[in-house]
């Protein structure tokens, strides 16, 4: 995906979002994060852009500190005042990073061809799972991700976030899974070990041995396999096991859902 497409999912699933806010309870519970209510959910991830939006439009090089990351934020709504507070942050992140010229300067967290493409990148797939939770506590499934997003998110999450050495995916043994989508070309083997994850891809070219499996895939001790979007929200750790096919170890998804937390950045 390049940096347009990335934004205009920022544009749709934020719209999305606020959506499903405005029909809702903002006391609802979010079944997706059992932590949070709907008001949470909301004011997380418009402070999320709204930080964002700080970076991109005034090109700080240096993270913000907590007094920056509060001016950028603004003061926190009422519930009444919420949604409107939400798309009011979202717009102006969509404005920023639709303005933002290609060689912008500013501090970014995880590997990316330039600060523009990395803050574009991020925010899609922030927006994207939260709607999710949105949708989940409006009691409504909402539109399936888009594939190319979701194959897109499924890189940035693994090679991303996962393989930093913040990252707590570690196992004392070596232990291997393999991320399959049936709807896309690339697949990723993750090893686990004491040191942070290492991610290799496997390009399937639409090859397949006798029994319709792919035939240049290597093999793991467990195997994920299923479609992008539903591999995607399960490595968030937003949809039961049972929506995928698994092979193998599946003792490895509880490690998988007990270490793999992404912070704040």
């Amino acid at each position: 995906m390049d940096i347009t497409e990335h934004i205009d999912a920022v544009r749709r699933e934020g719209a999305l979002l606020a959506d499903a806010a405005a029909r809702t309870d903002p006391g609802a519970p979010v079944p997706t994060c059992p932590d949070w209510q709907l008001r949470d959910l909301v004011l997380h991830t418009g402070q999320v852009h709204r930080w964002a939006t700080a970076y991109v439009r005034d090109g700080h090089r240096q993270p913000l500190d907590a007094d920056g990351e509060r001016a950028a934020w603004g003061p926190e709504p009422s519930d009444g005042e919420l949604v409107d507070w939400f798309r009011t942050g979202h717009t102006a992140l969509v404005e920023a990073l639709a303005a933002a010229p290609a060689d912008l300067d500013c501090w970014s967290f995880l590997p990316a061809p330039s600060p523009l493409a990395f803050w574009a990148r991020r925010q899609a797939h922030e927006t994207a799972v939260h709607r999710f939770d949105a949708d989940a506590a409006a009691g409504s499934a909402g539109p399936e991700t888009a594939t190319d997003l979701a194959l897109d998110g499924i890189a940035e999450l693994l090679q991303g976030f996962m393989a930093r050495s913040r990252a707590r995916v570690r196992s004392e043994k070596p232990r291997t899974v393999l991320v399959r989508p049936t709807d896309g070309t690339v697949s990723w083997l993750l090893t686990i070990s004491p040191e942070p994850l290492t991610v290799t891809t496997a390009d399937r070219a639409g090859q397949a041995d006798d029994t319709g499996a792919p035939a240049d895939l290597p093999s793991a001790d467990l195997t994920l396999a299923g479609r992008a979007r539903d591999l995607y929200l399960l490595l968030w750790n937003r949809l039961p096991a049972a929506r995928v096919e698994r092979t193998g170890d599946e003792s490895l998804l509880d490690l998988w859902r007990e270490t793999a937390v992404v912070r704040w950045s």
